[in-house]
């Protein structure tokens, strides 16, 4: 299912993009044999945020969240860099809806927040840039291509964001504050989009170590 690329092709950028491109349905159905679970809708456990200072001080969990779309990504460039054993990714995605339960303490910009319940976003025109640092490692004998780190920037075109339940469930307060925070989202985003980012960056480092710690360096990328 994955198409292998050499070393020496003079167009191993635009070969990777390709084989990137075949993975995409094996993404969406998932790849039972290697660990890795349907990606539509991606599936994580929990996020916890722990935003001290600044505008938006709060603690926030979110569990059983579940976000649709993610394969549904347009890849612009990739550029690989052999002696480096670096890659940077710039790709586009229509559209991702998130779901999840939460729970929320503290304030945001100017507003006290607090409550727990059903949490839904809707996220569309995101430009995201991956820069992956790798290295070699030895696994049984045989030479692995791993990630060290995965460092992961974006940006949101637009986002509407819901949180059920706020406020020990008053309605009035709630509606208020929902309205607040989609009025406001793009201050918000600014100020937890660098725990965001990496809290992405460490998922997609795990997601990738996956792939990369079954194939061989000379399975993966042959001279």
């Amino acid at each position: 299912f994955l198409k292998v690329c050499r070393r020496s092709d003079p167009k191993l950028n635009e070969c990777v993009m390709s084989s990137v491109e075949g993975l995409r349905s094996h993404l969406a159905t998932g790849i039972p044999e290697f660990g890795i679970p349907s990606c539509e809708p991606l599936q994580i456990k929990q996020l916890v945020f722990n935003q001290g200072h600044g505008a938006v001080t709060l603690t926030s969990t979110y569990t059983d969240i579940k976000v649709y779309g993610p394969t549904e990504f347009r890849l612009d460039t990739v550029r690989i860099d052999l002696d480096k054993k670096s890659v940077r990714i710039k790709l586009w995605l229509p559209h991702l809806r998130m779901t999840s339960h939460y729970k929320i303490d503290g304030r945001v910009l100017i507003m006290p927040i607090s409550g727990r319940g059903y949490n839904e976003g809707n996220y569309t025109d995101i430009d995201a840039t991956c820069s992956v640092q790798g290295e070699h490692i030895t696994i049984g004998g045989n030479t692995h291509y791993s990630v060290k780190s995965f460092d992961v920037k974006f940006s949101v075109g637009d986002a509407r964001l819901y949180l059920g339940d706020l406020f020990n469930g008053d309605r009035e307060l709630g509606d208020a504050m929902n309205l607040f925070l989609n009025e406001n989202w793009k201050n918000i985003a600014t100020e937890l989009q660098p725990l965001l980012e990496v809290k992405i960056g460490q998922l997609f480092k795990e997601f990738s170590n996956k792939i990369y710690h079954k194939f061989t360096l000379e399975q993966l990328l042959p001279p």
